[in-house]
């Protein structure tokens, strides 16, 4: 026999063995692979399946659902009782609205007052953001006998009620540094320390400063300036 053509059938022989090697590994790899990707489908689903029937889990769920349905609810009837917005009462709806919430925030004022204005602008923009208070407000020459009632003797004055108490006031700009150009978050500040607001939940964001007296500019501009009455 030619030595080359034993040389080369045996050259071929181990070439064919190498390549069948590869292949079986290659086709062992693939298999193995599969029976992982199996094997964690498999495994997630059983812990998504208890997950499922987790009793803690279903109670959690629940409890979160219930929370929520309750401050909906909650939202609702102070919304039905004039919450979330700045309103103007007449005289004879006064004794009803201050004692039907547990907080109320009445700004007697004079519609033409440039302070009394500065003021409503303030309370319309708190008025929605803490929902948990009552803000309205009285036309003090149509509420006279409130007005000496309740010993009113400046305007803008700002009656904090608790329970339909008269537990505190603001008189003019006096707890405001005695200046047309506070800032909401001032007033803001003030009725926070008062107790006649609650402190706002984290993610809530505060008034920038600079929105306010960008809204106080405008209120000097469009408002011809007026004095308090005595």
């Amino acid at each position: 026999m030619d030595p080359d053509a034993v040389k080369s059938t045996l050259s071929n022989l181990a070439f064919g063995n190498v390549m069948a090697a590869a292949a079986r590994d290659y086709q062992k790899e693939i298999v193995a692979k599969d029976k992982a990707q199996a094997a964690s489908a498999s495994h997630d689903e059983v812990d998504l399946d208890e997950l499922l029937d987790d009793p803690e889990l279903e109670k959690l769920h629940a409890e979160r659902i219930a929370a929520l349905k309750k401050e909906v609810e909650k939202r609702e009837v102070l919304k039905r009782q004039g919450h979330g917005e700045y309103r103007e009462i007449t005289e004879g709806d006064f004794l009803g609205e201050v004692t039907g919430s547990e907080k109320v925030i009445c700004h007697f004022y004079h519609r033409e007052f440039y302070r009394c204005k500065i003021m409503d602008k303030h309370l319309k923009a708190l008025a929605p953001v803490y929902l948990g208070t009552k803000f309205i407000k009285l036309d003090a020459e149509n509420a006279p006998f409130f007005v000496t009632k309740l010993g009113i003797k400046t305007l803008p004055c700002v009656i904090l009620f608790k329970k339909g108490i008269a537990v505190d006031r603001l008189i003019g700009f006096q707890d405001l540094g005695g200046k047309d150009d506070f800032s909401t978050r001032s007033l803001e500040n003030i009725l926070k320390m008062k107790g006649i607001i609650d402190e706002k939940k984290k993610d809530e964001d505060d008034e920038d400063d600079e929105t306010d007296m960008s809204m106080n500019r405008s209120i000097r501009s469009s408002t011809a300036q007026d004095s308090d009455s005595d």
